[in-house]
């Protein structure tokens, strides 16, 4: 009996980064290779409306407003006093062209063939691809791996006009930087873009239904955030939500249920993201997606059909570029039958709000409710040599260490370079390393990375005053 033949060994839908790292992964592993992408949308989300787009805007606004570097030259200090979107946008354009030549370039040189328009199942190991002038080309695949991601939750009761309400992918289109803004829910996405807006000057009112924001990173550090924001002129409203949104020719009034009303240029709202499963035809391969949009998947990223995967996004939690990369070479690797190891669970969490924050591991609360011992130690960013010669005295780390055996259980950072500095603790745990490593290693000085010797001799002796009393 002769075997089916196919006109590709992997098909991956979508060129994010679950859907690069896929294609590239089965491609060194010399399989036969394409990916669905719409037209202009090389990178998916992640590269033209989502993650990249958004850090270059917060690198422009930070380096533009001269943010960090007032603690020197005053609060007035600023590299431009009328900051247009032009200035904003010019660095943004520049930075997804350059990422947008190099994903091309990557997919050409392990000869990925690139199939441009909207594909979706016409049967389950045949795609339809509509190339968005109406033409229409099927493909087959022997595995076929969906990585399209998702879009901005859009709740059905808001009249979005991409001008005066917008979602978070309608950012970077705004005309004109907005003198207020009312940033609906306290998300990631939400504090993220508030912050921006904020240093912008921007008069920023964050409404957030539950009682704190980003309730899953330590209190002290989210704190700590607050307050700067807050010194931004940032306004909070949580345990608060919004009825309604009135549009008007010069601006929105948001209707909260408690009554209030507040007056802004512009309302964002940042309300989750929903899954592109929808526009998919599952059913012609036997699949369905959940009422958000996402496929549920094995812990090998195998659909309920053995033959399709789903990586990203599109999965759910945790739903970040950095795990989606891992997440596509995985399930590339297991439909071309390559043996491979589990994704490592300690995994970094980094929030690019205005100051950073980034932690790996647990929280005090979460030790605190499995009632797991453990001793802080920390290091502030005033007290080192480079935090005075950049000018940032709000940072600080912590590290949380087990008593018992000084094992490392948690490190949370806040400012500059958090995103960075992480990085260090996640090797020193992810190897089992102690407290005593920081303690007896030698950092370079003047360096923020010092502060893990400074955040290690406090926890240290923090535990040897202990056992002094104790014996």
């Amino acid at each position: 009996m002769m075997s089916l033949v196919y006109d590709f060994d992997v098909l991956v839908l979508g060129s994010g980064p679950s859907g690069q790292k896929a294609a590239i992964a089965a491609a060194k592993l010399d399989r036969r290779v394409a990916i669905v992408e719409r037209r202009n949308m090389i990178g998916g989300v992640c590269i033209n409306t989502g993650t990249i787009p958004s850090k270059t805007l917060r690198e422009a606004v930070v380096y533009l407003t001269g943010l960090n570097q007032r603690e020197m030259y005053g609060r007035d200090y600023r590299v431009k006093d009328d900051i247009t979107v032009g200035d904003l946008s010019a660095r943004t354009s520049h930075v997804i062209g350059r990422e947008v030549e190099v994903i091309r370039s990557q997919l050409q040189r392990n000869r990925v063939r690139l199939l441009t328009g909207s594909g979706s199942f016409f049967d389950a190991h045949t795609v339809s691809v509509d190339d968005d002038s109406g033409r229409e080309t099927k493909v087959t695949a022997e595995k076929i791996i969906v990585a399209v991601g998702t879009r901005p939750a859009r709740p059905s009761t808001v009249d979005f006009d991409d001008r005066t309400i917008i979602d978070s992918d309608g950012i970077i289109n705004l005309e004109h930087v907005p003198n207020s803004m009312i940033v609906v829910g306290a998300g990631v996405i939400g504090i993220e873009y508030a912050s921006m807006f904020a240093a912008l000057g921007t008069k920023v009112t964050v409404v957030e239904r539950r009682d704190r924001m980003l309730e899953f990173c330590d209190l002290e550090i989210i704190e700590s955030l607050k307050y700067h924001l807050r010194d931004l002129a940032v306004t909070f409203r949580f345990g608060e939500t919004v009825a309604s949104v009135e549009r008007h020719p010069r601006g929105a009034i948001a209707l909260l249920e408690s009554g209030k009303r507040i007056a802004a240029d512009t309302v964002m709202y940042s309300a989750g993201r929903q899954g592109l499963g929808s526009d998919l035809h599952l059913e012609n391969a036997g699949l369905e997606a959940d009422n958000r949009g996402r496929i549920a998947v094995s812990e090998s990223y195998q659909t309920t059909v053995d033959h399709i995967y789903a990586v990203g996004d599109i999965i759910g939690f945790p739903a970040l570029a950095s795990t989606s990369m891992e997440q596509g070479r995985l399930a590339a690797h297991h439909a071309c039958g390559e043996p491979t190891r589990d994704m490592q669970k300690l995994q970094p969490i980094g929030i690019y709000t205005i100051p950073e924050i980034s932690f790996v591991g647990r929280t005090e609360d979460e030790l605190t409710e499995a009632r797991i011992p453990f001793e802080v130690g920390i290091a502030r960013y005033r007290e080192l040599a480079r935090g005075q010669i950049i000018g940032d005295s709000y940072g600080m780390l912590k590290l949380l260490v087990s008593p018992d055996d000084g094992k490392l259980l948690g490190v949370h950072v806040f400012g500059t370079g958090a995103t960075e500095l992480v990085h260090i603790g996640q090797t020193v745990m992810g190897c089992n390393g102690t407290v005593d490593y920081l303690v007896d290693a030698v950092f370079n000085y003047p360096t923020l990375a010092e502060s893990y010797k400074v955040a290690a001799l406090d926890a240290m002796n923090k535990m040897r005053h202990i056992h002094r009393i104790a014996t």
